[in-house]
């Protein structure tokens, strides 16, 4: 009966406006907002509460905030919503021929780094799927995939990832970035302690990168003497470049952005300057069938790398070997 009762109060446009209160922090705001009479919405509200049998905000006099039970219809009502988005675009997209939909968010190294070349990949083995890629730092990129607003997502590795499904997809390293007259620009490596002493440009503080820079000047005693904040990578090479201090990036974001500026870039020598990106899903099992096919894509590229690089050396070898079988002997 409870049930029955729920399905029948649980219809679309009330599971928008409580989103909509849930984001707007107030009903009238909410109801404004979806277009309805404030009377109508304060009775949608009311009667969704009764079909739970829970109170689903706080009201206060700062506005409304979600209760626990509120929380986890906040959750499920974000699924379903989403779901009916999928559904339509995943229909309109058979009528024109796109076999399915995945919807992804990734922090900014994995988008610059590597997923170019690993969605093109992927594309030209499924042309007619769509992709929605969108950049998150590693910690709302956890929480979208948690709530349930995205299919995967890449993040690093030292995120905390909460209770969601978890699998290697790439490394990389960390360097430092310097114009090439700095006293430290022809070192081959250098230890990032040696560079608290100077001006650093950094990252948006929400990045790991910003994260693992300040844990680093932290245990090594001093503080991180951050000149600005800027929000990308292309903004951190072009601020070194003025001489507005150094940077940390990842050596391929370095080799694409950083070298072509006429910038140096040495390996830092810190255990920390080793990096993990991890993919991120709230369940392997319930994914749709083209976005499994991703999954399994981008969790076996760097393996399926590494062998076709082994290979390759063996193959070398091999030739050389031959190579030097065939010479006269002297």
């Amino acid at each position: 009966m409870v049930i029955k009762n729920l399905l029948r109060k649980l219809d679309l446009t009330t599971l928008q406006l409580f989103l909509a209160v849930y984001e707007e922090g107030t009903l009238t705001r909410a109801a404004e907002r979806e277009a309805i009479a404030v009377s109508a919405a304060s009775k949608r509200l009311l009667e969704l509460e009764q079909a739970v049998g829970a109170t689903l905000f706080q009201r206060n006099a700062r506005g409304m905030t979600l209760t626990p039970a509120g929380e986890t219809l906040l959750h499920h009502a974000r699924r379903v919503l989403r779901d009916i988005e999928n559904i339509g675009i995943e229909l309109a997209g058979h009528a024109s021929g796109v076999r399915g939909y995945v919807r992804m968010m990734a922090n900014l190294s994995a988008i610059v780094e590597f997923l170019p070349e690993d969605l093109r990949a992927f594309q030209l083995l499924h042309e007619r799927v769509k992709l929605d890629l969108e950049e998150r730092p590693s910690g709302g990129v956890v929480e979208a995939v948690d709530d349930s607003l995205a299919d995967l997502g890449i993040c690093s590795a030292d995120a905390d990832t909460r209770d969601l499904h978890v699998e290697h997809y790439r490394h990389d390293s960390l360097v430092l970035v310097m114009r090439d007259d700095h006293p430290l620009a022809a070192r081959s490596s250098v230890a990032f302690a040696e560079t608290l002493d100077g001006d650093h440009v950094g990252l948006h503080a929400a990045s790991s990168i910003n994260a693992r820079t300040h844990i680093a000047a932290r245990q090594a005693g001093k503080s991180l003497r951050l000149r600005i904040h800027v929000p990308g990578f292309d903004a951190v090479c072009r601020m070194v470049q003025a001489g507005m201090g150094v940077g940390v990036l990842p050596q391929k974001v370095y080799e694409l952005m950083g070298r072509p500026l006429g910038l140096v870039g040495a390996p830092l020598e810190d255990d920390w300057s080793h990096r993990s990106l991890v993919l991120a899903v709230r369940d392997v099992q319930a994914l749709s069938p083209v976005s499994r096919l991703l999954f399994d894509h981008l969790r076996s590229i760097e393996a399926s790398q590494a062998a076709q690089t082994a290979q390759t050396a063996q193959a070398a070898q091999a030739a050389q070997a031959a190579q030097a079988a065939q010479r006269p002997a002297p």
